[in-house]
């Protein structure tokens, strides 16, 4: 289901080197990462009792994992979502959003 773009992106200083790709997702794996994580905050805000979320954690986590793919980012927000009371936070709205913009921040290049 990971639909993913690859861009090609050449530092303007590297003549010899090879371009540096780098994965984009694309718009609907955009809308479906942001879907889940707020169907999930939402429903996490109600807290029914401790089993039920710690299982819609690991269903969302799971869900975020098949569709943007294996991300780090992943591990903290489940880590967080652990923490009583924090479900009245959007955890995993924000996980999403810093995933998709640290994933635009590129990694800079050795000379």
């Amino acid at each position: 289901m990971a639909i993913e773009k690859t861009i090609t992106v050449t530092p303007a200083n590297a003549h010899s080197e090879a371009p540096v790709p780098y994965l984009r997702h694309s718009r609907v794996q955009i809308a479906l990462a942001f879907g889940i994580a707020a169907v999930s905050d939402v429903i996490s805000w109600v807290a029914l009792f401790p089993p039920f979320d710690w299982l819609l954690d690991a269903v969302t986590a799971l869900a975020l994992f098949l569709t943007l793919g294996k991300r780090w980012g992943l591990l903290p927000g489940l880590a967080a979502e652990a923490i009583p009371g924090m479900g009245v936070f959007p955890v995993w709205v924000l996980v999403v959003a810093s995933i998709l913009v640290y994933d635009g921040i590129k990694k800079p290049v050795r000379a």
